[in-house]
């Protein structure tokens, strides 16, 4: 719990890559990491993922539910980045 670091994608990529030297079995998919955190800063995110060659993705995720305002802002904040 708490805000994205490289430090994260460096030991998810770890993890990716031992589960497919290791523990992968012939005709299984690749691993995928999902690194969920309370925030992420999307330079961070964009630098400290950049050129892996593993799928790693971050998401972000709230302890509480904000208030409907709050709520409707983001979903449009999302939407409108989507669209670019």
């Amino acid at each position: 719990m708490g805000e994205f670091s490289h430090e994260d994608a460096g030991q998810m990529n770890f993890y990716l890559n031992y589960i497919t030297d290791n523990e992968m079995q012939k005709g299984d998919n690749p691993p995928i990491g999902i690194i969920l955190c309370t925030y992420k800063n999307e330079a961070v995110v964009k630098y400290a993922t950049g050129g892996l060659d593993n799928q790693l993705f971050v998401s972000q995720y709230m302890l509480q539910l904000p208030k409907e305002e709050e709520l409707r802002k983001l979903i449009l904040k999302e939407k409108d980045e989507l669209k670019d």
